[in-house]
């Protein structure tokens, strides 16, 4: 009897969702906005308007990772993209 092959496939299946992991968090509209900003920010592109030049800083990798680190940040970084946007225009 459990040597059938439809209780090995039942047993398989039943092992692999399992395995999968259960900690994974959704992230939010908000927080995806603010980074997709941020990367824009901090990999500019080498032709303003033509997203196929690609970037003046960093590959594709790159951005990835930084992404990445601000979702983990929750949509804030603490770099020099981000701090020249949020200091005051009139002071140098």
């Amino acid at each position: 009897m459990f040597n059938s092959p439809k209780y090995l496939a039942a047993a398989f299946a039943l092992a692999c969702l399992l395995a999968l992991p259960r900690g994974a968090v959704a992230v939010t509209a908000d927080v995806a906005r603010a980074c997709n900003v941020l990367v824009a920010k901090a990999f500019p592109p080498r032709q303003p308007g033509n997203p196929a030049a690609g970037s003046a800083k960093g590959n594709g990798a790159d951005q990835r990772a930084y992404f990445q680190k601000c979702v983990a940040n929750g949509g804030k970084m603490d770099d020099e993209a981000s701090r020249n946007d949020s200091a005051p225009k009139g002071s140098k």
